[in-house]
């Protein structure tokens, strides 16, 4: 690997910790695709399977929007409504 990178300058390895799944882009797509295609199904071939993922390809592109990069919401502290106002006398 260090030869590779010696060789190619504009290559960078980044290095990500274990516990911050959300900062790998494919994560939030195997998520998509266990729910669309894999989900409660049993399957008797992997032609079946491979179906499956391209009808949950083909779902997700008929069906995309933004995608909204980060930490799932529910890990990050909620905000105290009106944190700018001057507080109410007691």
């Amino acid at each position: 690997m260090l030869l590779f990178l010696l060789t190619h300058p504009r290559w960078e390895m980044v290095f990500q910790p274990k516990y911050a799944a959300y900062l790998n882009l494919i994560e939030p797509w195997w998520k998509v695709l266990r729910s669309l295609a894999l989900k409660g199904r049993r399957f008797e071939s992997w032609e079946e399977i491979a179906q499956a993922v391209e009808r949950a390809t083909v779902y997700w592109n008929d069906h995309r929007h933004p995608f909204v990069w980060g930490r799932r919401r529910r890990h990050q502290p909620r905000r105290q409504p009106g944190i700018a106002l001057p507080p109410k006398a007691a």
